[in-house]
C-alpha cells in the first residue's frame, strides 16, 4: 500500500509553488499580480533576473524528479510511474496551498520526464534548448518540446500507461499556454532575450 501513497505525495510536492517562494524570499513582486501574472521561471526571469529564475527552474524540475525518483526506488510499474508524473505535473498546475493557481507546467513535466528516463529527459531537454535557440521564444520552446514528448516516450519506453500520460499532460500544457500561443499568433509573445537579465 505503501507505494500507492507515492500519487498523493507527488500532487503536494508539486503543490509548493518554487516562483512564490523564491520571490517572496528575494524580496521580488509576487509573480501571481506581476508580469505574465504566472508563477513560472520565465515571469520570475523578468521580474528578478537570471539567478531568481534559476532557482525557480530548478525547483519546480525537483517537483517532477524527486517522486519519480522515489517510484522508481519503491520498483513501481509503469501505471503507478505515470500517475505519480500526472500528480506531480496537477500538484504545480493547481497547487492545494496556493488556492489552485499555479504556473504552466514545462519545468515539472521536464522533471518527471528526467525522472521517468534520463534519455527521455535529455532527449525533450535539448528539443527545449534548440528550439529556445533559433526562435528566442520560451513558451514556444516548451510547447514544441511537448508535443514531441510522446513520441519520444513511446521510442524509449513504450509502456501505454506512460505514452497516456505523456498525452495527457502535454495537452493540458497545451491549453495552459493558450493565451501564449494567441500572442504568437499575433506577434505579441514575449522573447528571452527581451526578459531581465540581472
Amino acid at each position: 500500500m505503501l507505494i500507492y501513497a507515492l500519487i498523493p505525495f507527488a500532487y503536494l510536492l508539486g503543490s509548493i509553488s518554487s516562483a512564490i517562494i523564491v520571490c517572496q524570499a528575494m524580496g521580488l513582486p509576487d509573480p501571481r499580480t506581476e508580469g505574465s501574472n504566472n508563477p513560472g521561471a520565465t515571469n520570475v526571469l523578468r521580474l528578478g533576473g537570471k539567478k531568481a529564475a534559476a532557482i525557480t527552474l530548478l525547483g519546480d524540475a525537483l517537483k517532477g524528479l524527486v517522486p519519480m525518483l522515489v517510484a522508481h526506488a519503491f520498483g513501481a510499474p509503469p501505471l503507478i510511474l505515470a500517475l505519480t508524473a500526472m500528480a506531480a505535473f496537477l500538484g504545480h498546475l493547481y497547487p492545494v496551498f496556493f488556492d489552485f493557481k499555479g504556473g504552466k507546467g514545462v519545468a515539472t513535466a521536464l522533471g518527471t520526464q528526467f525522472g521517468l528516463s534520463w534519455v527521455i529527459g535529455l532527449s525533450i531537454a535539448a528539443i527545449w534548448l534548440f528550439v529556445a535557440k533559433i526562435m528566442n521564444i520560451s513558451s514556444l520552446a516548451g510547447l514544441v518540446a511537448m508535443a514531441l514528448a510522446p513520441v519520444i516516450v513511446w521510442w524509449f519506453w513504450p509502456a501505454p500507461e506512460l505514452i497516456i500520460m505523456q498525452i495527457a499532460m502535454s495537452s493540458l500544457l497545451f491549453w495552459r499556454h493558450r493565451r501564449n500561443i494567441a500572442n504568437m499568433l499575433s506577434g505579441k509573445e514575449g522573447r528571452i532575450s527581451a526578459s531581465n537579465g540581472d
